[in-house]
C-alpha cells in the first residue's frame, strides 16, 4: 500500500506537468490570431487567456467523467491490481509528456488531449490486455469526435465569414474597414480561453481521479474530480498558458492562411461555440483540431483568400502520429514497469526527467518569447499578416485626417499670401514702368520743342 501510494503521489506529480505542458502548449488556438491582427498585445493576451482558462476549468467536470470511468473499464482495473494499474498511468503520462514538449520544441500544434489518451492507451494495452481498453467509449468519445468536431467547426466558421464579409460589403474598397471586428475578436478569443478551461483542464482531472479510485482514496460510484483536484489543475494549466506558446503562435503565423479581422472573429467564434458544445456533452475534442478547421473554414469564406493545404497537411500528418506515437512511448514505458515491477517506474521516472531537461536545454538555444516569435511572424507574411505597428484607430484615423486638413488649409493660406505678394510686385513695377514711360515721353516731347525754336530763330 505503501509503493501504491508513493506511485499516486508521481502520478499526480506528473498529471499536473502534463496540465501545465498543456497550457502553454495549446496557448496559440485562442490566442494567435488576436496577436497577430493587433487586437490584443502579447502579453496581455496570455495573461487574459490563463485567467479565463483557470475559471473554465471550474466551469464542467463532463469530459474528466469521460476519461475517469469511461475509457478504461473498471473490472480491468481490479483485476491488474492497484500498483500494477497505477505505473501505467504513470507510463501513459510519459508518453503523453514526451510527445508534447517534442511537438513543442519542434513548433508543431499537436493535440495534447491525443497524446494523452494514446499514452494512456498504449500502456493499458501493454499492462493490462485490448479488454482493459473500452474501445466503445473510445469510438464515441473520441474518435468519431475528432473526425467530426474540425469539419463542423470549419463549416461554422466558413458561413460565419461569408456572413460576416456580407453584412459589411460596403468596406470592400476600405483595406481598414472592417477594423471594428478587432473589438470583437477580444471578445472571441476570450471565450476560446474560456472553453479550453472547460475541455482541456478536465482531462489531467481525469487522470488523478483514476488514480484517486484504483488506490481506493474515491469511491468508483462517482467519478467527479474533488475539490483539491479541481483547483489544483486550474491553476496549474492556467499557469502553463500564462508562459506563452510562442514557439506554436509562431507556427500557426506561419501557416493556413491570409488572417484579418472579421476572418479570425468569425473562426474563433466557431472554435468556441463547437468546443463548449462538446464540453456539456462529454467529448473529449482537441482544441488544437478545432481551431485549426475554424482557421481553414474562415480562409475558404474570404474572397481572395488562400489556404496553405501542403501547411494543413503537415499539421495533419501530425495529428494522425499523435495517437501511435505517445501510444508507443506509454507501451514502452510499460513494458520496463511489467518487467522490472517498481524498479520499472524508477527507471521511467529518471528517464522522464532527462526527456524533459533534454528538450528544454535544446529549446534554450533558440528561444522563442514574446519579443522574436511576432517579429518572426511578421517577417514570414504567410499565415497571419503582422505589421510592426497596428493600423490607426478609427479616432487615430480621425486625428491624422484633422492635421492634414489644417497643414493643406495652411499651405493654402501661404499659397494666397505669396501670389498676393508677386501680384503686388508686379504690379507696383508696371507702374513704375508706367512712370518711366510718361517721363521718357515727356523728355522726348521737350527735346523736340526745343529743337522746333531752334531752327525757327536761324531761319
Amino acid at each position: 500500500m505503501e509503493t501504491a501510494a508513493l506511485i499516486v503521489v508521481l502520478v499526480i506529480a506528473l498529471a499536473l506537468f502534463f496540465d501545465f505542458t498543456n497550457g502553454f502548449h495549446d496557448t496559440a488556438n485562442a490566442m494567435a490570431t488576436p496577436i497577430a491582427t493587433g487586437a490584443l498585445k502579447p502579453k496581455t493576451a496570455v495573461l487574459l487567456a490563463a485567467v479565463l482558462n483557470l475559471v473554465g476549468a471550474f466551469l464542467s467536470t463532463e469530459v474528466s467523467k469521460t476519461i475517469s470511468g469511461g475509457i478504461i473499464r473498471e473490472d480491468a482495473i481490479i483485476s491488474a491490481g492497484a500498483d500494477l494499474f497505477l505505473s501505467l498511468i504513470f507510463a501513459g503520462l510519459i508518453g503523453a509528456i514526451t510527445w508534447n514538449m517534442l511537438t513543442w520544441l519542434l513548433g508543431l500544434p499537436s493535440s495534447s488531449s491525443h497524446a494523452l489518451f494514446g499514452g494512456l492507451i498504449g500502456a493499458t494495452l501493454v499492462g493490462a490486455g485490448l479488454g482493459a481498453i473500452d474501445f466503445g467509449m473510445v469510438l464515441s468519445k473520441i474518435v468519431l469526435p475528432a473526425l467530426i468536431a474540425p469539419v463542423t467547426a470549419g463549416l461554422i466558421a466558413f458561413a460565419a465569414t461569408k456572413i460576416a464579409y456580407s453584412i459589411t460589403r460596403r468596406y470592400d474598397s476600405k483595406p481598414d474597414g472592417r477594423d471594428g471586428f478587432r473589438w470583437g475578436q477580444i471578445f472571441t478569443s476570450s471565450l476560446v480561453a474560456l472553453a479550453h478551461g472547460t475541455n482541456d483542464a478536465q482531462k489531467t482531472m481525469g487522470v488523478i481521479t483514476l488514480a484517486l479510485i484504483t488506490i481506493g482514496w474515491q469511491s468508483g460510484v462517482h467519478h467527479e474530480p474533488q475539490l483539491w483536484v479541481i483547483v489544483a489543475c486550474a491553476f496549474t494549466i492556467a499557469l502553463g498558458t500564462y508562459l506563452g506558446g510562442w514557439r506554436i503562435i509562431r507556427t500557426l503565423g506561419k501557416g493556413l492562411t491570409d488572417v484579418k479581422p472579421a476572418q479570425g472573429f468569425a473562426a474563433e467564434s466557431s472554435t468556441a461555440a463547437t468546443i463548449l458544445a462538446s464540453s456539456a456533452l462529454g467529448f473529449a475534442l482537441s482544441t488544437t483540431q478545432v481551431a485549426s478547421g475554424s482557421v481553414i473554414g474562415s480562409g475558404l469564406g474570404r474572397r481572395g483568400s488562400t489556404v496553405r493545404w501542403r501547411t494543413a497537411g503537415r499539421i495533419g500528418v501530425g495529428w494522425l502520429l499523435t495517437l501511435p506515437a505517445a501510444g508507443a512511448v506509454g507501451a514502452l514505458a510499460a513494458l520496463l514497469v511489467v518487467w522490472l515491477g517498481n524498479w520499472g517506474v524508477v527507471i521511467d521516472a529518471v528517464i522522464a526527467v532527462l526527456i524533459i531537461l533534454g528538450l528544454f536545454m535544446r529549446s534554450r538555444r533558440d528561444a522563442v518569447t514574446s519579443a522574436n516569435a511576432m517579429s518572426d511572424v511578421a517577417e514570414s507574411g504567410m499565415a497571419i499578416e503582422l505589421p510592426d505597428m497596428p493600423p490607426p484607430t478609427r479616432r487615430q484615423q480621425r486625428i491624422q485626417q484633422a492635421k492634414a486638413e489644417a497643414k493643406a488649409r495652411a499651405e493654402a493660406r501661404e499659397q494666397v499670401k505669396a501670389q498676393a505678394k508677386k501680384d503686388a510686385q508686379a504690379k507696383a513695377k508696371k507702374k513704375a514702368q508706367a512712370k518711366a514711360n510718361v517721363k521718357g515721353a515727356k523728355s522726348a516731347s521737350s527735346s523736340k520743342n526745343s529743337d522746333a525754336n531752334r531752327n525757327g530763330d536761324s531761319e
